[in-house]
């Protein structure tokens, strides 16, 4: 039987692990960390990932753990004023499906829950030795010992040790000039629709998860590896407590210590391919990108489900990894891309840029909610490459 490694056991690589043992691989995923522990934030998870999901049989019980984004929501100013409405009912009807969110630890849990006893191994660091190609295996050394396979799947994230063995001369991902804020907190008494707020050189999003819960995330200009000396809660009351309801109230909720910040790195210069010998790469650790339009996620899962597409069945393998390649470098590049012209708009501080962002956005807004909507249809239209394989899908 074929096998496949998956170095990495977040979203990503649980995801491909998945696929790939319901088109009969022998799969073990290595993942560095003693245990997968409820760490993270919230995920917003839109149609085209929905769509990979239902491929595996998830998608349903996914979208059940979730609050959906119902009714209105937008695009505001840190005053409160309405720069753009979304109507969720057109974009579900737009895109065959809304946006989800979830907790990225509920996500996990039912991607591991999915995989058979045995196939998920924490606490083991794993090292790619050999890449493998024709007619050879590839081989990754952890300290339990060697693992061989026909398959090596580097989900390894931003930081990937595998993109470093099989691309070493590629500079990696590089830093954004953005760091970025995420906190859950129980939602406040007073009713807020989600929203996306756009300030002078600095965002801040609010959402709901399911369970009385709420996700909140911001983002800013700063350089690399600044923190505050008195804590992130702290930096965020002082750039964020005089926004509109329910900023205050959620920052009010936080606990120092349930802050999490993350300097951004993104992929600015494109790999080669996304493969070489028999390892493939999938997520962050192929094309990191900015998180402007909540794409990440969504990409990794993408990938995982195009990339068992073309592992093919385990009876009759067929593995074209140059396929993978093609079908995933030019779309997720240019998401990266769009991402970051997003992020440049997003993070404007000029008072004149600002107001002339703000007016287009509610210029374009009044001409028509699907105008809104249009810069995202080329992702979220996005459609699996195969059938639902599993036996309960959407």
């Amino acid at each position: 039987m074929s096998r496949a490694l998956v170095i990495g056991g977040g979203i990503g690589g649980l995801t491909a692990a998945i696929a790939l043992h319901q088109r009969g691989w022998t799969v073990t995923v290595l993942e560095r960390a003693a245990s997968l522990e409820p760490v993270g934030a919230g995920i917003g998870l839109s149609p085209n990932s929905q769509r990979a999901l239902d491929v595996i049989g998830l998608g349903d019980q996914v979208r059940d753990l979730g609050a959906w984004q119902g009714g209105q929501g937008g695009m505001r100013s840190p005053g409160g004023r309405w720069l753009a409405r979304t109507d969720v009912a057109e974009m579900a009807d737009k895109f065959d499906g809304s946006l989800v969110a979830v907790h990225r630890a509920d996500l996990v849990d039912v991607l591991a829950s999915a995989l058979p006893a045995g196939v998920l191994r924490t606490a083991s660091a794993a090292r790619l030795s050999a890449m493998g190609g024709p007619g050879r295996a590839a081989v990754v050394t952890t300290e339990q010992g060697e693992y061989e396979a026909e398959l090596v799947v580097g989900a390894d994230g931003v930081r990937s040790g595998v993109r470093g063995v099989i691309f070493p001369e590629h500079p990696g991902p590089v830093s954004s000039g953005y760091t970025t804020w995420r906190v859950v907190v129980p939602t406040p008494q007073e009713a807020f629709a989600p929203h996306e707020t756009w300030g002078r050189g600095r965002i801040w999003g609010t959402q709901p998860l399911k369970g009385g819960r709420t996700y909140a995330y911001a983002a800013a200009r700063a350089p690399e590896g600044e923190r505050a000396a008195d804590g992130e809660l702290a930096e965020l009351h002082r750039m964020f407590a005089g926004w509109h309801h329910p900023v205050p109230a959620i920052l009010a909720a936080a606990r120092p210590g349930q802050v999490l910040r993350h300097d951004v790195h993104h992929m600015a210069t494109a790999l080669p391919a996304y493969h070489r010998g028999r390892v493939a790469l999938l997520g962050d650790a192929a094309h990191a990108m900015v998180p402007m339009l909540g794409q990440g996620g969504n990409q990794a899962i993408e990938d995982a489900i195009v990339l068992a597409h073309h592992a093919g069945d385990a009876r009759d393998p067929g593995l074209d990894l140059d396929a993978y390649t093609r079908d995933r470098l030019p779309r997720t590049m240019e998401i990266l891309r769009q991402a970051a012209r997003t992020a440049r708009l997003e993070m404007v501080s000029s008072v004149p840029l600002v107001a002339a962002r703000n007016a287009l956005i509610a210029t374009v807004s009044r001409l028509g909610p699907n105008l809104m909507l249009k810069s995202f249809e080329s992702i979220a239209d996005w459609q699996p490459p195969q059938a639902t394989y599993a036996a309960k899908s959407r």
